[in-house]
C-alpha cells in the first residue's frame, strides 16, 4: 500500500479527465502539493488541464494509457501512487481492479460500484494486490451536516426524527442523450446523483430498517427510508420544473434537509470537498470499500424495487406533484 505518512509529492493518474467531476480532482490534486502524472479519457475536451498541470501526460486509448503507466512503475520517483477514478459509473469497477494491479491506491467518485457483489470483488482485487480503494464521500465533511450528526447524537433517543431531504439539481436535455441517461451505465437518478445523500443520512440516522419506492422515472424519483434514528421522505430531481418557485431563475440546484421542522439549506460549502476528502485520505482517514457498502446496498434495493402507495405519513410533499404530473 502506498506509504501517505511521508511528505513525499505523490504521483497521481486521473481517469475520466473530461468528465464532469474531473475538475474537482485535478484541483484536489493541485491543492494537496501533489502532481498530475498522467490522464486519460475517451474524449480530448480537456483543456482543463493546461491551467492545473500542463505537463502532465494524456492518452485517449485506455490500452497506451496503462502501458505508459507501468513504465512508470521502473522508476522510484515517476511510480504512480493514486490513481482517481472519474469515468462513467458502469466503468468504476473494471478502472479501480486496473489501478489496484497497477500497485497504487485508488480514489473514486460516487458510486463506488453499482451492487454489493461489485464491493466484494473489489475487498478480492484488494487483498490479491495490497492496494485500497477509497470512495469519495465528500458529504461527510460538509460543516452542517457535521454539525447535524452531533445534534443527532445528543438528541433525546426515545423517538426517532422525522425528516424530509429534497435534492434537485436542474439538467439539460443533453442529460439524457448522454451516458447518464442509460440506465445500464449511470444506474439511474437515484443512484448517479442521491447515492453519497444515502450515505449521508446512514452517517447521520445510523442503519437503515426500511426502505420503499413511492415513484421513479429517467428524471426523478421519491421514496421513504427508515433509520434507527429518524424516518426520512425523500425526492431527487433533474427536471428545473421542480425547483421551489422562490429559486427558479436564479439557482439552478437545491438541496435541502428538513428535520423535526428545521431547515437546513446546504447548496453552499460544495466545491472544496473534494479537497478536504483528499487530505483526509492522504492522511490515512479515508473512506474504503465497507464504508460505502450501506449506500451501495441501499440504491441497489431501491433499484430493483416496483413503487408501492405510498402510506399517508411516509409520503414526501411534492409525491402528489409527481404522480399528477403522470396522471396517476
Amino acid at each position: 500500500m502506498s506509504d501517505s505518512t511521508t511528505n513525499k509529492q505523490k504521483n497521481f493518474a486521473l481517469v475520466g479527465a473530461a468528465g464532469y467531476i474531473a475538475p474537482r480532482h485535478m484541483k484536489a490534486i493541485k491543492e494537496t502539493e501533489n502532481h498530475l502524472s498522467v490522464a486519460y479519457d475517451t474524449n480530448d475536451s480537456v483543456g482543463i488541464i493546461d491551467s492545473i498541470s500542463p505537463e502532465s501526460e494524456f492518452f485517449t486509448d485506455f490500452e497506451r494509457f496503462y502501458e505508459h503507466a507501468w513504465q512508470l512503475k521502473r522508476n522510484e520517483n515517476t511510480k504512480l501512487d493514486y490513481v482517481s477514478v472519474c469515468s462513467p459509473n458502469h466503468m468504476h469497477a473494471s478502472h479501480i481492479a486496473a489501478g489496484l494491479r497497477l500497485g497504487c491506491d485508488v480514489i473514486c467518485e460516487k458510486p463506488l460500484v453499482p451492487t454489493s457483489e461489485d464491493l466484494d470483488e473489489l475487498k478480492r482485487v484488494e487483498r490479491e494486490t495490497g492496494q485500497q480503494v477509497y470512495n469519495i464521500l465528500q458529504l461527510r465533511h460538509h460543516p452542517a451536516i457535521l454539525e447535524l450528526r452531533e445534534k443527532v447524537a445528543n438528541a433525546d433517543k426515545s423517538a426517532k426524527h422525522e425528516v424530509e431531504l429534497t435534492y434537485i439539481t436542474s439538467r439539460g436535455k443533453w442529460y439524457l442523450e448522454s451516458w447518464k441517461g442509460d440506465p445500464r451505465k449511470s444506474f439511474g437518478v437515484a443512484t448517479n446523483i442521491g447515492v453519497h445523500f444515502f450515505d449521508m443520512l446512514h452517517f447521520i440516522f445510523g442503519k437503515l430498517q426500511k426502505n420503499v419506492l413511492h415513484y421513479t422515472d429517467e428524471l426523478k424519483a421519491s421514496g421513504y427510508l427508515e433509520y434507527e434514528k429518524a424516518r426520512v421522505k425523500w425526492l431527487l430531481s433533474i427536471d428545473a420544473n421542480d425547483l421551489p418557485d422562490d429559486v427558479k431563475g436564479k439557482k439552478s440546484t437545491y438541496r435541502t434537509i428538513n428535520c423535526d421542522g428545521d431547515e437546513l439549506e446546504f447548496s453552499g460549502g460544495f466545491t472544496d470537498l473534494h479537497t478536504v476528502s483528499y487530505q483526509e485520505i492522504l492522511a490515512g482517514r479515508g473512506y474504503g470499500v465497507e464504508d460505502a457498502r450501506h449506500c451501495v446496498e441501499t440504491v441497489e434495493s431501491i433499484r430493483t424495487q416496483q413503487p408501492q402507495k405510498a402510506l399517508a405519513d411516509e409520503a414526501h410533499p411534492m409525491l402528489e406533484h409527481l404522480l399528477a404530473g403522470k396522471g396517476v
